[in-house]
């Protein structure tokens, strides 16, 4: 990530050409090939945005070994150095060491190799069944392999082994005319050399990289990704201390293959999403089983099915996600004819109504679905802040009938909501409910809210106060704005798009009337943003406030005009916490884009 960031800060910065040193343990000696660093792609994305650039005919890939690279020079045949990368032009002289290592010929054995003089590189790597016998102490195989290799008195080298991939003739008579042959003449001369694979396209090579991802925990040795070059030999390319036409391909520590299951339908409100359930596998230090397919576009756009073999990314997100399905072609043939289509529902489970299955979404079409009204009326609860009002009593409320909409939620009395409080006894007794005495001073407490928010209460799929906001800030700030908009006019919105500028005036069209109802009543009152002390600003809260709890200080922003984000964005104001000199990932975002970071004291100034 640094490496990156680096490069798009400043392309041409010398760290970004630099190989390293070595120790002054050993003699030193120069290259008789080039062994520079190569550019890496970390992503499919990266990968297409230089295939772009390099259109070759067909493209050779090979792993790319995770260990130490080692420069065997020969001499009419014969081994008289063996040189470590060092700086990429001089390195350690460990020949000692090497002559102990399993692949390291002291002489070839090929047909007229006798006069080969040149060099031939490879990787020096442990595999893991010696680490785990006789290495087990050290973190890893890489590491074990590099403090081996160059110890000085050569003990455990022959623990060691090396693996081949590239070879040069000093005197210019190379005995192989591109990178197949090369392969092929190495092999010949009796060195261990990488899988060559030869991809069609691009997206072949990317095809190609999951199904050896998947692989990749069955291997023998480490691979860290894959290099990826043209048939031809380029010797002008190869002499740079960062070729350009040839790229190591990495794989992600946020990436894994794994095989879809089962799916399974997460039921919230209306709406029917697919979850995949998949083989587990490991993601930047968590163990992953599942992920959201989104909707049904997606699931159809992806082709997933079960019994598919699916890349699994979770690249610096919460939620995993699956990326793209690996193409039949690389599973065997059994498991691909065992894969099956996946079974979408067709009725809603709560009120029996046939499902409409949109691109976007698949969803009960049913206004007076009973989960789906359910559901509409936590997120109200949610949206006004009517904490006082809890899920449970919500739904006992529900079950008997005494809440049916949002406006049913302010015709609530003490005498509806007493029997839900208090026992039998009680109530013969004719006492008085504190609890629904609470509930009410709460409901009553919150019935002036922002527009942002009253939009947001009606539960409209997609649409959360944030996105309201948007639409307020776009120029929709009055009820009757929004109530007027077409779909046309809110896809202009940043943020929106045409699926979700249709969803919101679908909602809204659909809510319309008790909207209306609920405004023109003076049940509900809508205050206007502009003139408040934050007024124009955003916030985002982290870590513990000391005089009040994070929810309500989210609500005195909103009450005085701010907004409220969840995450550190270009856009945010300020960044509010008590430890400001925290080294948390949203103390260093702040830092990064230049957001002011206050404490909550600075944060209650404001507000007065």
């Amino acid at each position: 990530m640094l490496w990156d960031e680096l490069k798009s800060l400043d392309s041409q910065n010398p760290v970004l050409k630099k190989v390293g040193a070595d120790s002054g343990n050993f003699p030193k000696a120069r290259h008789v090939m080039p062994m520079g660093s190569q550019e890496k792609a970390a992503d499919p994305e990266q990968f297409f945005a230089w295939a772009k650039k390099h259109s070759y005919d067909e493209y050779l890939v090979e792993y790319k070994l995770d260990g130490a690279s080692l420069e065997l020079q020969y001499e009419n045949g014969n081994l008289v150095r063996a040189v470590t990368r060092g700086d990429g032009t001089i390195g350690d002289d460990i020949t000692v060491n090497a002559k102990k290592m399993r692949g390291v010929l002291q002489m070839l054995k090929g047909e007229n190799s006798s006069s080969f003089t040149g060099g031939v590189r490879g990787e020096v790597i442990m595999t893991h069944s010696t680490h785990k016998k006789f290495f087990s102490d050290k973190a890893n195989c890489r590491n074990a392999a590099n403090g081996l290799m160059k110890r000085k008195d050569g003990e455990g080298a022959e623990h060691l082994e090396l693996i081949c991939y590239d070879a040069l003739s000093t005197d210019g008579k190379n005995p192989f005319s591109d990178e197949e042959e090369k392969i092929e003449w190495l092999v010949k001369n009796g060195f261990t050399t990488v899988p060559l694979y030869i991809a069609k396209n691009p997206e072949d090579v990317v095809n190609y990289r999951a199904e050896i991802m998947e692989k990749r925990a069955s291997l023998e040795y480490d691979i860290d990704g894959l290099v990826v070059k043209e048939r031809a030999i380029d010797f002008a390319d190869a002499s740079r201390a960062r070729p350009e036409r040839q790229i190591a391909f990495k794989f992600s520590l946020e990436e894994a293959v794994s095989v879809v299951r089962e799916v399974e339908w997460s039921e919230s409100g209306a709406t029917y999403t697919p979850v995949a359930i998949f083989d587990p596998v490991e993601l930047a230090g968590t163990t992953v089983r599942r992920a959201s397919l989104a909707n049904p576009e997606t699931l159809r756009k992806l082709g997933v099915k079960i019994g598919s073999h699916v890349v699994v990314v979770k690249r610096g997100e919460i939620i995993p996600k699956i990326e793209r399905v690996v193409k039949e072609n690389l599973s065997s043939q059994n498991e691909s004819s065992a894969q099956k289509e996946i079974e979408f529902p067709k009725k809603c489970a709560s009120c029996g109504t046939a499902l409409s299955d949109t691109p976007a979404r698949l969803y009960c079409p049913n206004k007076n679905c009973p989960k789906r009204i359910l559901h509409q009326i936590f997120k109200w609860i949610e949206c006004a802040d009517i904490r006082d009002l809890g899920d449970a009593t919500v739904n006992e409320l529900f079950a008997a009938k005494k809440i049916n909409s949002i406006s049913s939620i302010y015709d609530l009395t003490e005498e509806i909501l007493a029997p839900f409080f208090l026992d039998e006894k009680s109530i013969a007794e004719k006492k008085e409910s504190l609890a629904a005495k609470k509930v009410l001073a709460s409901i009553k407490l919150h019935s002036r809210l922002s527009l942002a928010q009253f939009v947001a209460g009606f539960d409209i799929e997609g649409i959360g106060e944030v996105m309201v906001q948007k639409i307020v800030d776009g120029g929709y700030d009055t009820l009757e704005k929004i109530l007027s908009a077409n779909s046309e006019d809110i896809e202009k919105i940043y943020g929106f798009a045409e699926i979700s500028a249709e969803n919101f005036v679908a909602g809204v069209s659909e809510n319309s009337e008790e909207m209306r109802s609920l405004v023109e009543k003076k049940i509900i009152v809508i205050e206007a943003a502009a003139g408040g002390a934050l007024a124009g600003k955003s916030f985002c809260f982290t870590g513990e406030l000391s005089t009040m709890k994070r929810a309500e200080a989210e609500s005195l922003v909103k009450k005085s005009g701010g907004a409220v984000k969840s995450s550190v964005t270009k856009d945010l104001s300020f960044l509010v916490t008590n430890d400001t000199q925290s080294g948390s990932g949203k103390n260093a975002k702040a830092a990064k884009f230049g957001i002011p970071i206050i404490n909550e004291e600075e944060f209650l100034a404001m507000l007065k």
